[in-house]
């Protein structure tokens, strides 16, 4: 028996926090997970078709991302905060006007009729 040098990753613990239906094609909804608000984008048609950030804007304090535009900008799928339009990264996070900003991301799916993120 040969055992391998890479280390064993742990499973991702997912967690349902809504229903595929609650979910609004290239926009956001928010919900909650283990005490944070979290926006959860459906963008049908691409690779990846959801992602959860957190929806707390780091600039202004107000959980409004979720409400934010999405589109794509430096060839980045990004949200618009409502405040101050800032654009952050769906995919990492980010701020492409401003290194300091940053959201939390969670890896998400579709899993049946679910919407799952992962916790842990």
């Amino acid at each position: 028996m040969t055992l391998s040098n890479a280390a064993v990753q742990p499973q991702p613990n997912w967690q349902a926090v809504c229903q595929a239906d609650d979910l609004v094609a290239d926009s956001g909804v928010v919900v909650w997970l283990e005490g944070a608000q979290v926006a959860v984008f459906y963008l049908p048609g691409q690779e990846q078709a959801v992602y959860a950030v957190d929806n707390r804007d780091p600039r202004s304090g107000a959980n409004v991302i979720g409400r934010g535009l999405v589109g794509s900008l430096q060839g980045e799928l990004v949200v618009a905060a409502p405040l101050y339009k800032q654009h952050f990264s769906l995919a990492s996070g980010r701020c492409l006007e401003d290194e300091g900003q940053r959201l939390r991301v969670w890896p998400v799916r579709l899993n049946g009729g679910a919407v799952e993120v992962a916790v842990g």
